[in-house]
């Protein structure tokens, strides 16, 4: 089965940073789209950062200069956060899909809390 599983989240202050990883398994490739999500409690999960098969990546207006989302070898899923903002506290899902109209596969999230 495909798992995946974020990493690297943690508390920091505004300004600071953190390079989140999702290590994927249980498939031999699965690249069709890859991306991060957040939510916030309440609200509903939005899109952070995709990268698609060709390696184009796209990102959120908000995140865009600080942010990089990058792939290595077809397993980890890396997001770069720099200059953090107390806006970006939420908690990070990675999300993948094989596929064209496939399933997408989601890992559990890891918490980013920024502090002013």
């Amino acid at each position: 089965q495909v798992k995946l599983v974020e990493s690297g989240g943690g508390s920091v202050q505004a300004g600071g940073s953190l390079r989140l990883s999702c290590v994927g398994s249980g498939y031999t490739s699965c690249r069709y789209e890859m991306a991060w999500y957040r939510q916030v409690p309440g609200k509903e999960r939005e899109v952070v950062a995709v990268l698609d098969g060709s390696g184009r990546p796209s990102y959120i207006a908000s995140v865009k200069g600080r942010f990089t989302i990058s792939e290595e070898n077809g397993y980890t899923l890396n997001l770069q956060m720099n200059n953090l903002k107390p806006e970006d506290t939420a908690m990070y899902y990675c999300r993948r899909a094989c596929t064209y109209g496939g399933s997408a596969y989601w890992g559990q999230g890891t918490q980013v809390t920024v502090s002013s």
